[in-house]
């Protein structure tokens, strides 16, 4: 019997541990961040490629998904203030083809949007920006939240990244769509520790150059 309540001890001072390492991760992810993430246009400097993060177009209740809607609207306003020139609009399989057709449809000309469906995850998204597409100079859209990780991604895989924050949702779709940040956060320091490469390093993508595909 003692033996089992040491068993479980143990287990529930790893597991607190765990939870307390990962909180800890992602408030130094957001302190970091403080200082190359804005909700303004103005504060960003000119820069030839926007990066902009993949998420669903559908939200889990078959609506549309606020923080695809948002996202887009905050890169299709980096067009109009002159910031960027090129989109990489970076997701899974099934997530570039609807952002590249919003941000023609908030006036973004289609000739300026190169797709990377090989964006499965966020150090995907950045380490292909880098390797397959060339760029070494970025500014990165989404929320603030993924934002803060992303721009840590970036800074490790020698990337000079600025954050670009979109509206975030005015209540969270669920407890897990809040939570999943945190061990987030532990993954972000587990990849620039272990550096894996992107999945797919494809063919490399000259942009302005070669047409977008």
């Amino acid at each position: 019997m003692r033996l089992i309540l040491f068993a479980l001890f143990v287990v529930g001072a790893l597991a607190l541990a765990v939870v307390l390492l990962a909180w800890l991760a992602e408030r130094r992810l957001d302190r970091l961040a403080d200082a190359m993430s804005f909700s303004d246009p103005a504060r960003l400097p000119r820069v030839d490629v926007a990066l902009v993060l993949g998420t669903s177009p559908i939200g889990p209740e078959g609506g549309p998904n606020v923080y695809f809607v948002n996202r887009l609207d905050a890169a299709a306003a980096l067009w109009k203030a002159g910031k960027v020139k090129y989109f990489i609009v970076s997701g899974s399989t099934n997530e570039p083809d609807p952002m590249r057709a919003g941000l023609v449809e908030r006036g973004v000309p289609a000739t300026v949007i190169y797709r990377d469906p090989e964006g499965f995850r966020t150090w995907d998204s950045v380490v292909r920006a880098r390797d397959v597409f060339g760029q070494k100079r970025l500014v990165i859209v989404s929320q603030r939240f993924h934002l803060s990780r992303a721009l840590f991604l970036a800074r490790h895989a020698g990337i000079e990244a600025w954050g670009f924050e979109a509206r975030d949702v005015d209540s969270p779709y669920s407890i897990f769509t809040e939570l999943r940040r945190f061990p987030s956060a532990l993954r972000a320091y587990y990849d620039v520790w272990a550096a894996p490469p992107a999945r797919d390093d494809g063919p490399p993508v000259k942009i302005g150059i070669d047409p977008p595909r």
